[in-house]
């Protein structure tokens, strides 16, 4: 006869529980839902075989860390060790999670299952372990579960803020908002000092260039040549600043007050600082991206790249999804819709401001896609899951596609996916390496500078003691 226990991790420990009347129980399960609620009636189910408390929060978070991994710790490894019994074969063991189940089942060899009968004994555990346990209180039991969740909680928060792709969804973010923004207000520029000057919107196209013109302008009637080579500057180009001085004596334009002008320059210096700091912004994606995801980047674009990224909610998220997803990932409308009315479903999403795409020809523009979005989520996968992330692979990939293209254009048979791998694991693995000897270097620099100011800390401290005992003396003396 099998005999069944049943495993249960608590904040304070682990508890090992032996059912009775397995047949009975296996075979009438809405009688054991029924008696999970009644005490007296769970005593006569479950009995208690032993009990491991934690010897300190640290161990019960390293234990709970351990569980939720799926990874057999050497406490619980232990534990089931000695209270379990010896023949492995007659002994069938409950648990909650079906992955510490595998993993117990391929470490120790004890048999595990999971839900049914497990879950409501499971269940009825948890409603009336501290009656179990003695020593145990309601209120002890609950404070330890509060303690540990919170300590899980703060471990899970935990993580390495050069890799944080929260700040990369945030900032794309930002980003598309602010290239709105900037958009609608130039407009707005546009047509509040076109009334003044309508010729400079046929020259000047930018809007930030735009912008500063105007700003610099103010009233046409005041440029002259004594401030066309500062135009020249702000222009870029000597002919529109020629040009620009030439509409301004004959502009159909109408006057404007002083107010007006006030009022023009200085919404439209925000619309300028509003641009800047979108540059500044871009740059700083660009190095967040370099530093969470260099492959994926280096494949298809910070701007892109970043985009898939916060569509897809996290790196992770983006990691775990299969080509055919990430290659129309941003076209779910238009797919749903394409269902919905069987119509021909689309063949990209937000991989279309790559530049690939617009690069291929017509017919070709489907087939690129698919290809880039297997790249893109070979890349992803990389970048996600290497322990030092480098752009090699990404460069490596980006040669593909680019092979891709001239083979769709010319015939030219492109490189084996075998051969670019090779090639690319070698290169990684010394970019990994003087990326290692760098953090190395700096972190003995830091560590330096870390002993000096404890020196300097510890050699102040002898000073102001005696100093210190000086005064009180002298006060004594008073």
């Amino acid at each position: 006869m099998v005999l069944l226990h049943v495993l249960f991790e608590h904040a304070v420990g682990y508890t090992l529980l032996a059912l009775k009347e397995v047949e009975e129980i296996s075979l009438l399960q809405p009688q054991v839902e029924e008696c999970v609620l009644n005490l007296g009636k769970f005593h006569n189910i479950v009995r208690l075989v032993a009990f491991s408390p934690f010897a300190s929060s640290q161990v019960a978070l390293e234990n709970v860390n351990a569980v939720s991994e799926g990874i057999v710790h050497e406490d619980l490894r232990l534990f089931l060790e000695t209270y379990l019994p010896t023949k492995k074969k007659k002994v069938l063991l409950g648990v909650g999670d079906p992955k510490i189940g595998a993993a117990i089942q391929e470490e120790l060899g004890y048999s595990c299952q999971t839900g049914g009968v497990i879950a409501e004994i499971l269940r009825g555990v948890r409603l009336h372990f501290h009656n179990l346990v003695k020593g145990l209180t309601d209120v002890s039991a609950c404070k330890a579960q509060l303690g540990l969740g919170h300590s899980y909680s703060r471990a899970k928060v935990k993580f390495n803020v050069n890799r944080v792709d929260n700040m990369i969804i945030q900032s794309i973010s930002l980003l598309d908002q602010l290239d709105k923004d900037i958009n609608t207000f130039s407009m707005r520029v546009r047509e509040w000092y076109g009334y003044h000057f309508p010729e400079l919107v046929k020259i000047i196209n930018d809007n930030a260039t735009y912008c500063r013109v105007a700003q610099f302008i103010g009233n046409r009637k005041e440029l002259n040549e004594e401030k066309l080579e500062e135009l020249e500057e702000l222009t870029m180009d000597g002919a529109k600043a020629k040009a620009i001085l030439d509409a301004s004596r004959s502009s159909m334009g109408m006057d404007i007050s002083a107010i007006d002008l006030i009022n023009i320059e200085s919404f439209s210096s925000r619309v300028v600082s509003l641009s800047e700091y979108r540059q500044s912004l871009h740059t700083y994606l660009r190095s967040k991206m370099s530093q969470v995801a260099p492959s994926l980047s280096a494949l298809i674009g910070e701007a892109v790249g970043a985009r898939l990224i916060a569509h897809a909610g996290s790196l992770t998220n983006l990691a775990k999804y299969p080509a055919s997803t990430v290659q129309i990932l941003g076209a779910e409308k238009a797919l749903f819709r394409a269902l919905k009315t069987r119509g021909n479903t689309p063949k990209y999403g937000l991989i279309f401001h790559s530049t690939f795409i617009g690069r291929a020809a017509a017919k070709n523009k489907g087939r690129i896609s698919r290809y880039l979005a297997n790249k893109c989520s070979i890349a992803s996968r990389i970048d996600c899951f290497s322990e030092v992330p480098t752009n090699v692979f990404g460069e490596k990939l980006r040669e593909q596609v680019e092979e891709r293209l001239s083979f769709y254009e010319t015939g030219v048979i492109p490189r084996k996916n075998l051969e670019v791998m090779k090639e690319a694991m070698v290169q990684a693995e010394e970019a990994a390496a003087e990326i290692t000897r760098k953090l190395e270097k700096q972190e003995k620099k830091r560590l330096k500078k870390e002993k000096k100011r404890l020196a300097a800390i510890a050699l102040a401290s002898p000073e102001n003691s005696s100093s210190t005992q000086e005064e009180c003396e002298e006060g004594d003396r008073c």
